[in-house]
């Protein structure tokens, strides 16, 4: 019998789990997990701090017997090593298991910063149902919270705490917020409304140590002593992939795809936060780790991994990843999409207005919107987001975009239509 083995069960590993069992109704699948709790979704866990829902709530499938019912086999281990040509994967137990087709479906884990006093007690990450049970007993009404980094997921996880009632500072070590994902004059934009709303936050600024007690001191590169009941370490993440050492799998940043999400390993796929795959907007191969991304890579890969079992060609393909970023920090909404930085030779416009809250940045190559900034400017996202992955030409419209970069709209409708228009008549011509 046919075996799928998949590492990771988060909602890469488990979608593509699902993807598997529609088209190979008798095939073996096992998921290794090496969390106790039932797979779940870690971009629910600031709904689980803020009280929004319970831990079931996070769940991922409902039904405590879902997987059962679906004949798929749930271990929970960690993997320690996979050798591919002898196709096994070694797990922390003792055991292996040997396998047809493998997806690598491990995620990320958090940074460890290396700071002076980083293990100390009532200093967390903000990343398992675990975590997140430590973090709700010390973040109670009034308590000193300090968080060590103000990236995407930080600010997330920022949200919650302040829902909670806590006294909240942030320490960046980048010139602003969100530094990944936005430029000087958003992130400081983002920084000015976190500030206007109590959070105290430092940015070009490092944490240097932190000494053991109740409370924690917290020593900044700026010279200043900050008390904390609680410190969460939110400092990023990086793909989970080091039991891949010496596999023989091609591993970047993450695991090196192909858009099959095939690796260089006939038969062993990768999916979601640790699979490196291609980006139609940067051309580059990148890490895109968030949810949608995972459960389209997953769908493709579990398809895929059905035809190479049967010795089929493979025909799904992933279309593309592009970098999309949607985030509601305390109240105000930014956006970031493909390369918001711009590329070489291309231009751009931008519209700042401080005294409403709104920022817009447009970036082009030729007459295509490449990348684009948004804070403040809700009703453009759905159409940044469609202009930068459609890769459409605006044509004259771009000029239109220079003068006036809110006329997003009637650009979209005005340049998408029209090449519509000349597909239809292209089409029309072929017949």
């Amino acid at each position: 019998m046919t075996h799928h083995l998949i590492l990771g069960a988060g909602p890469a590993g488990v979608i593509a789990a699902e993807t598997i069992r529609k088209l190979a109704p008798l095939d073996r699948i096992t998921i290794v997990g090496d969390e106790p709790e039932p797979s779940y979704s870690r971009m629910a866990i600031p709904y689980l701090l803020i009280g929004n829902i319970d831990e079931r709530g996070t769940y991922l499938r409902k039904s405590p017997t879902h997987f059962a019912d679906l004949k798929i086999e749930v271990l929970q281990a960690q993997v320690t090593g996979v050798d591919a040509k002898a196709k096994t994967v070694a797990l922390n137990n003792g055991h292996s298991l040997a396998f047809d087709t493998l997806l690598v479906a491990t995620g990320s884990h958090p940074l460890h910063p290396p700071i002076a006093g980083i293990d100390s007690p009532g200093v967390h990450t903000c990343w398992t149902l675990d975590d997140a049970r430590k973090i709700a007993a010390l973040a109670t009404q009034g308590a000193r919270v300090l968080q060590l980094g103000a990236g995407f997921i930080g600010c997330i996880i920022m949200e919650a705490l302040a829902a909670r009632g806590v006294q909240l500072s942030v320490v960046e070590m980048g010139d602003r917020m969100v530094p990944r994902m936005m430029g000087p004059t958003a992130g400081g934009m983002i920084r000015d409304w976190c500030e206007a709303k109590g959070v105290q936050v430092f940015t070009s600024t490092k944490v240097e140590s932190i000494t053991p007690g109740k409370p924690l001191q917290v020593k900044l590169s700026n010279g200043t002593t900050v008390e904390a009941d609680l410190v969460i370490s939110a400092a990023g993440v990086r793909p989970a992939i080091g039991y891949l050492k010496d596999s023989g799998i091609t591993c970047l940043l993450g695991v090196l795809t192909d858009e099959h999400l095939q690796t260089n390993v006939p038969g062993i796929f990768a999916a979601g936060d640790c699979a490196e795959a291609f980006d139609k907007v940067s051309g580059k191969t990148i890490v895109s780790a968030i949810q949608p991304n995972a459960a389209e890579q997953a769908r493709i890969a579990g398809a895929n991994m059905v035809s190479q079992a049967r010795g089929q060609a493979l025909s799904a393909e992933l279309k593309g990843v592009t970098q999309i970023n949607v985030l509601d920090t305390l109240g105000l909404i930014s956006t970031s999409f493909g390369d918001w930085q711009g590329r070489p030779g291309g231009e751009h416009v931008e519209l700042t207005d401080i005294a409403a809250g709104r920022h817009l940045s447009l970036q082009f190559q030729g007459d295509v919107l490449v990348g684009c900034n948004s804070v403040g400017w809700t009703e453009h996202v759905g159409v940044m987001r469609g202009l930068v992955e459609g890769q459409v030409k605006l044509g004259d419209w771009k000029d239109v975009l220079k003068k006036d970069p809110t006329k997003l709209v009637e650009a979209y409708l005005g340049a998408a239509q029209g090449q519509q228009e000349w597909s239809g008549a292209d089409d029309a011509r072929r017949r």
